[in-house]
């Protein structure tokens, strides 16, 4: 079952504190989980204030399907975070497809 992953990097000129960069990032998160069937996480420390790593995941049985998803996905972030503020440093995606060797319920015992 094809997994697809995409990683963004913002960079967040307006923030000058650290609330300013969770709010930006808290609503780029939540607007991309109710606008898509999608999940979302921040992946870096909160080290840096004008800087953010998301994380975006989604599953489907059609690889066709989860192509045209990260497309749209992919423009509405970047429409998203310029309403917010922020820029696009860095964005790409993947098709991630577990080892059919790998089983779940294995793992799971």
């Amino acid at each position: 079952m094809p997994i697809a992953r995409m990683l963004v990097e913002l960079r967040i000129p307006t923030a000058r504190s650290l609330k300013d960069r969770r709010q930006v990032v808290r609503s780029l998160k939540d607007r991309l989980r109710h606008g898509f069937n999608l999940s979302v996480a921040e992946l870096d420390e909160t080290v840096l204030w004008q800087s953010a790593t998301i994380g975006i995941v989604a599953i489907s049985c059609s690889r066709d399907y989860l192509r045209a998803e990260m497309e749209i996905v992919e423009q509405a972030v970047t429409r998203m975070a310029t309403e917010l503020g922020a820029e696009i440093e860095d964005c790409w995606w993947e098709f991630v497809e577990p080892d059919a060797s790998d089983n779940i319920t294995d793992k799971l015992s």
